[in-house]
């Protein structure tokens, strides 16, 4: 199950009996799941434009996986005593599909906070406790991903030639007076700018503290989501491309930075 993914790079793991019962009572979710999920890619510069939020290529999986039926839905669980409610629940998910045999849920954490992990698995653990859903599924940074990602906005760096502040503003790419201050006072240092802009960008969006797959392990492994049947997905560092035209950036940040003032 899923070895086009691992065969791409993909991390995948199973926990309590996972595997059997997507294998069992559901191959046409691990079918579906499988085929969008080998057909993600993400330009570098929608990780960098993106300035550390949900990238266009995230949105790309999301929407293939609603064209494939996985839609968001709002699960209330009631306590009804004689006929009085007096409990009342509600546990929201983002990529939710019905089968024959039960329904399969799934969230995407591409770079939220690492407590959105506990969140998700908690409310897979409470649906699947009454019945609610057979199987929950994250997908968040692989390994690869999460390890490499400085290694691949340095590249970014480099192949746009980025000497200075004034270029990183050429392309659209606006630091604030406080990473201007750390950026140039690395250079002080000895670094080469584009390094140091690229390792400041990486600390300030991509770090420890943000969802990715060590973080999400952790928690597992500690029992968190326990007993609910899961499935942890890894996006490997192979999804990120590089060779987008130079005015990319300019598009994806302006996108990004209209739908950051749309939700605030």
């Amino acid at each position: 199950m899923f070895e086009a993914l691992t065969k791409k790079g993909f991390q995948v793991e199973f926990h309590s009996h996972a595997q059997a019962i997507l294998s069992g009572d559901f191959p046409d979710a691990s079918g579906q799941l499988e085929a969008v999920l080998a057909n993600v890619t993400i330009p570098i510069e929608e990780i960098v434009g993106s300035g550390g939020g949900e990238t266009k290529g995230t949105q790309r999986l999301r929407k293939a996986l609603a064209e494939h039926g996985w839609l968001k839905h709002n699960f209330v669980i009631e306590k009804i005593v004689d006929g009085e409610k007096k409990e009342s629940q509600s546990h929201e998910i983002d990529h939710v599909k019905r089968f024959d045999k039960g329904i399969v849920a799934l969230e995407i954490e591409w770079n939220n906070k690492d407590p959105f992990f506990d969140r998700d698995l908690e409310n897979f653990k409470r649906l699947h406790a009454e019945g609610a859903i057979s199987v929950g599924i994250i997908v968040t940074r692989g390994l690869s991903l999460q390890d490499n990602m400085r290694p691949l906005v340095r590249r970014f760096a480099g192949d746009r030639k980025l000497g200075d502040i004034d270029h990183l503003r050429n392309v659209g790419l606006n630091p604030t007076s406080r990473q201007v201050a750390a950026i140039l006072g690395r250079v002080k240092r000895g670094a080469v700018f584009g390094e140091a802009w690229a390792d400041l960008f990486v600390s300030d969006k991509y770090g420890a503290s943000t969802t990715h797959w060590r973080k999400l392990e952790d928690r597992v492994q500690r029992g968190v989501g326990n007993p609910c049947p899961l499935v942890l997905v890894g996006l490997p560092d192979s999804t990120v491309t590089f060779g987008e035209p130079a005015e990319a950036i300019k598009e994806l940040i302006a996108e990004a930075e209209a739908t950051q003032q749309e939700s605030d």
